[in-house]
């Protein structure tokens, strides 16, 4: 397999991993290094990938996940570095029912090492977010009626 199609897989492992919060699977796409950057979507820059593993299961615990990456543009800069631009989607349902829909991208770079490719860094960008705050819910009336 080429080296471009290698992180093409390695980018779809991240959505796929992240959806099924199958988060063992998920610490092997990052360098023991990585630093994810996601200012640009309101958090904050985590450093580490236990410590992004640790922020992602905390908090992602009991939201539903979709996200979804398109058009990437892949440079490799050397035999084992690459730059990475993908379009992103990403569709996060709360336990309470609020929904966020995101557009943006991420920009990433990436290593290789032992013949696997990682990232290394990740920066999410925002062009559009849409939050649907939770429904409202009607009061009940007491049990045996009024």
């Amino acid at each position: 397999m080429d080296d471009i199609e290698a992180i093409k897989q390695l980018k779809a492992r991240y959505c796929r991993t992240m959806d099924t919060k199958d988060w063992d699977a998920m610490r092997r796409v990052f360098t023991d290094d990585v630093v994810v950057d996601t200012t640009g979507s309101g958090g904050g820059v985590v450093t580490g990938a236990d410590a992004f593993m640790a922020f992602l299961e905390e908090t992602l615990a009991g939201q539903v996940t979709v996200h979804h990456c398109h058009t990437p543009e892949i440079t490799l800069t050397s035999p084992s570095t690459a730059a990475g631009i993908w379009a992103m989607e990403d569709r996060i349902q709360w336990a309470d029912g609020g929904e966020l829909v995101g557009f943006g991208h991420y920009h990433e770079t990436y290593e290789k090492a032992g013949g696997a490719w990682r990232i290394r860094t990740s920066t999410l960008t925002r062009l559009r977010m849409d939050v649907t705050e939770p429904a409202a819910r009607e009061p009940r009336e007491p049990a045996g009626g009024s």
